[in-house]
């Protein structure tokens, strides 16, 4: 009987089961990690724009903070709109961001009364004029210009969103009011057309002033930050 050869190989069986057994490690938290990444990807990917926007901004800007500051700023407009798509149980996306030009939300409105739409596109601007506002308060009472600077910035962004203009939310805005002051209103059941109504022209009337109430607030923290901000 050859006795080393023996004891050598058995001294590389318990090697091979932990190598083994390693691999099997391996391979199954490899598994795990592709199926998270296949179920939450489009979330890794949304999250990864936002730091790429965040850096190009930053970049932009010369400072990281204001880079940060000034897309956390769009983050809080679009999760304005997904609130209020949210509250009136609307499929509604998660922010997308795209550097330098912003970030989007994808809403379903199928059949959704136009005033209806206004709101989801008034909501952003209205949550993003606060944001700003925050900002202004919070600069003004640590005396921080970069701040103050930051808001100005903040109420831009919003105010040129509400520009009744093609596909920003003014625009929306402003062809719901339309809509709803010259068309019928329809309802729907199961997506087929039964019955029609007189136009909601209150509604039109309502609508159209919040957004002028809202666009004036907009102007004026714009104006009020000016001697301290970039404009």
């Amino acid at each position: 009987m050859d006795r080393p050869r023996l004891v050598s190989t058995e001294a590389r069986q318990p090697q091979r089961g932990v190598v083994r057994r390693s691999l099997e490690r391996l391979l199954g938290s490899g598994i795990v990690i592709g199926g998270a990444a296949l179920k939450w990807g489009f979330l890794f990917a949304k999250f990864f724009a936002f730091f790429i926007s965040a850096a190009a901004y930053s970049f932009w800007f010369g400072s990281w903070q204001f880079g940060l500051g000034f897309v956390l700023l769009i983050l809080v407009h679009e999760l304005g709109h997904v609130a209020e798509a949210r509250r009136q149980g609307l499929p509604v996306s998660l922010p997308t961001f795209i550097p330098f030009l912003g970030a989007f939300v994808t809403v379903q409105h199928g059949n959704l009364p136009p005033w209806r739409s206004a709101l989801v596109s008034l909501a952003g601007p209205f949550v993003g004029g606060l944001g700003a506002a925050g900002v202004w308060a919070v600069g003004e009472a640590r005396n921080t210009t970069w701040l103050v600077v930051l808001a100005n910035l903040g109420f831009l962004l919003n105010a040129f969103n509400l520009l009744p203009i093609g596909f920003l939310d003014g625009g929306t805005v402003w062809r719901a009011v339309t809509d709803t002051w010259h068309r019928p209103r329809i309802r729907f059941e199961n997506g087929v057309p039964v019955e029609a109504h007189a136009p909601e022209r209150e509604r039109a009337v309502l609508v159209g002033a919040m957004y002028v109430v809202l666009a004036a607030a907009l102007v004026g923290g714009l104006l009020a930050t000016r001697h301290s901000g970039m404009l």
